[in-house]
């Protein structure tokens, strides 16, 4: 069993990874700041819980002196939260990724590093692949291929053991629905479970690779057990190609009387995202894919007899 920490561990993604960990047996740190994760996504019995920001390098050094395996979750999420205020955006993802990587540097500890598809932005080709150029449109996507670029580096200029994630619009339990930078699906699920019209924001046409958590930490757990390098990023998603007005048919199965509001694009919104998954798979033979219709009816049944736990956290705003 191995000692292993997450940043962001009382967050969606590493709330759910710790929980599969603590099962396995493995020791796990959680370091989180609680500015967006929550208390009630950690199991404190199983597991060490250490609260504050990556930001704080010392704190962060000393917390990680141990781990063997690293998973960097911890960020400031969400496009137009980004747009909104810039630096801060930059500070955590991209300055606290700096400060997670000189801890590992000093203790020769594996990076587990979630990235983005955003950071593709401007390129429009479909589907995507790793050897693509990268165009980010925003400050969060920038701020993502920063800290991707940090990680490469650290792994060429010091050896480090290091794997680079690209995560594709994840999805499922423990997402908080209720904030103003909420990811689509757990937000209308949320507003259709209160009898609440769901706002779309375009035509409905916009396409989205969406992955489900579980196949999320399914690759992260491979990552760790096969102690895999990654050279760049791998994309992680697994080639869907679904519009969001095909999540509104497949919620109106659930949800009969909903109803949506059309509303104007966003900007820095992309349009299609779609991965061509041959290096994933070629690299995780093993993991197989959760489907997507599966994978969304067990989200709804989650927030109906769960979500009031991720429903009242604290306010994301700026």
């Amino acid at each position: 069993m191995k000692k292993v920490a997450i940043t962001g561990g009382a967050g969606f993604i590493g709330s759910n990874l710790a929980e599969t960990l603590i099962k396995q047996g493995h020791e796990v740190t959680i370091i989180d700041d609680l500015s967006t994760g929550l208390l009630a996504n950690i199991d404190r019995k199983n597991c060490e819980f250490r609260e504050f920001s990556i930001n704080d390098a010392a704190k962060l050094k000393k917390s990680l002196k141990n781990a063997e395996t690293i998973f960097h979750l911890g960020a400031r999420g969400s496009v137009p939260r980004s747009i909104k205020n810039p630096v801060a955006t930059h500070e955590v993802n991209a300055t606290g990724t700096l400060n997670v990587l000189e801890a590992a540097r000093e203790f020769g500890a594996h990076v587990i590093f979630s990235s983005s598809s955003s950071v593709y932005g401007r390129n429009m080709q479909l589907p995507k692949e790793e050897k693509m150029w990268l165009g980010p449109m925003t400050p969060y996507a920038a701020s993502k291929l920063s800290a991707e670029s940090y990680v490469e580096a650290y792994g060429s200029s010091y050896d480090l053991p290091v794997s680079i994630l690209r995560f594709f619009n994840v999805f499922g339990p423990r997402q908080r629905p209720d904030h103003e930078y909420a990811a689509v699906i757990p937000k209308w699920i949320w507003l259709a479970m209160q009898g609440k019209p769901v706002d779309l924001y375009g035509d409905g046409t916009q396409s989205r690779d969406f992955t489900y958590v579980k196949t999320v930490v399914d690759i992260a757990v491979s990552a760790m057990e096969n102690k895999i390098k990654t050279k760049g990023a791998v994309n992680l998603a697994y080639g869907n190609r679904i519009s969001l007005t095909e999540v509104i048919g497949t919620l109106t199965e659930e949800f009969p009387e909903l109803k949506v509001n059309y509303l104007p694009i966003r900007k820095g919104d992309v349009k299609e995202s779609q991965n061509s998954p041959e290096l994933l798979k070629s690299i995780f033979p093993d993991v197989k894919p959760y489907p997507f219709n599966d994978a969304l009816k067990e989200t709804i049944t989650w927030l109906r007899n769960e979500g009031s736990t991720v429903a009242n956290g604290p306010t994301v705003s700026d």
